[in-house]
């Protein structure tokens, strides 16, 4: 593994935190605060036991699959762009249409 802090650590840490927010003076922060922190600790607890369980099975938990395919897919455009720029994008392949094609240049599909 790495040579940095566990996951054990990490939990410390945040019961260390939450020991530390008893001193909040403000009732509802203290509160919202603790809330997060636990769920944070919740979290570690489940990951970890997730973790373990994959391992057991042989499950490698960090495998990362890879695309089929060498296309590159284009940066998805944002709502507020695409409205003040007028273009819709293919349902297909995602990729922005032109306004005076009834098809997508990149895939073929139909409007």
């Amino acid at each position: 593994m790495s040579d940095g802090p566990s996951l054990s650590d990490f939990m410390r840490h945040l019961q260390a935190i939450l020991e530390d927010s008893e001193e909040i003076p403000n009732r509802e922060d203290r509160e919202t605060r603790q809330f997060q922190i636990e769920s944070a600790i919740q979290e570690a607890i489940l990951f970890g036991n997730r973790y373990k369980e994959l391992l057991e099975h042989g499950i490698d938990p960090f495998h990362f699959v890879r695309s089929m395919s060498n296309d590159e897919h284009p940066q998805p455009v944002s709502k507020a762009e695409s409205l003040s720029l007028g273009h819709d994008h293919c349902s297909g392949c995602g990729t922005r249409l032109e306004r005076d094609l009834d098809f997508c240049a990149s895939c073929g599909a139909k409007r």
